[in-house]
């Protein structure tokens, strides 16, 4: 057995040596044949990687909490196609190095679709990072003031995913947007980027106080993306009306989005 033990220990099998004394238990009692039982220990020891594997890289995608496809209320959002979802969940796109956006009012689920592909991805094997605008804003400002914004770049651009949330609450100095025009163009075809907006592309001009840098902004995100515009009612709004804090839900819900200062 020590023998064993210093073998597995060498081969930096801990799964299955943690479970080496079940799984021959278990082969004994169901009679295995060694293929069977060679497969067994070996899918014991991948499967506890991959686990591990998984656990990293979620606890480096610094999400603010972990959503599910499957947790998606899709009968409240029936704006939504389900098979886009669907086609968006085999992450074809981020293969193909390509974008995603999700449009739409705050509290319809933007954010929790964006979270949902991401550990999707994560369950792939894929490097993935989630950063709100702001955030992703003030670290690229605060590395160019302290001369590493190359750096800081590079950072960025190095996640097979990243997830941009909230465009378009706060607007950008010209200079913010030029930082984030160069991370765009750093990932241009080289990984994909998911981002949600409250606001519709006409919009984004004013979020980067620059028509013409907006317009290159939209060319390199718009060239290999699919957008999803979701006109729902807030998830937010649907509970305090069951809890009877508002009236009934009013007939043109989209020309009434939640007040804009609510965020995701």
């Amino acid at each position: 057995a020590m023998q064993l033990t210093g073998l597995l220990e060498k081969l930096k099998m801990e799964h299955l040596g943690y479970q080496l004394d079940a799984l021959c238990e278990q082969a004994a009692k169901k009679d295995l044949g060694y293929r069977e039982f060679l497969l067994d220990a070996l899918q014991t020891e991948w499967s506890g990687r991959h686990l591990k594997g998984v656990e990293a890289r979620l606890k480096l995608a610094r999400f603010p909490w972990v959503k599910t496809i499957e947790q998606f209320d899709f009968g409240f959002q029936p704006s939504i196609d389900r098979k886009v979802i669907r086609e968006l969940s085999g992450l074809g796109f981020v293969d193909r190095c390509e974008n995603v956006i999700l449009l739409g009012p705050p509290g319809v689920g933007k954010t929790h679709l964006a979270i949902a592909l991401g550990v999707k991805a994560i369950e792939t094997g894929q490097s993935v990072l989630f950063l709100s605008l702001e955030s992703l804003v003030t670290r690229l400002t605060r590395a160019r003031a302290e001369n590493r914004v190359e750096r800081q770049l590079q950072q960025f651009g190095y996640p097979k995913l990243l997830i941009i949330d909230e465009m378009g609450y706060l607007p950008m100095s010209r200079d913010e947007a030029g930082l984030f025009f160069r991370l765009l163009t750093r990932r241009y075809e080289k990984a994909s980027t998911i981002i949600t907006s409250n606001k519709g592309f006409v919009d984004w001009g004013e979020i980067f106080n620059d028509q013409v840098l907006a317009t290159a902004i939209l060319d390199r995100l718009l060239h290999h993306c699919t957008t999803l515009n979701i006109k729902g009612e807030s998830y937010r709004l649907k509970e305090k009306r069951k809890a009877g804090m508002f009236g009934p839900s009013p007939k043109g819900d989209e020309e009434h989005p939640e007040p804009e200062n609510l965020s995701e």
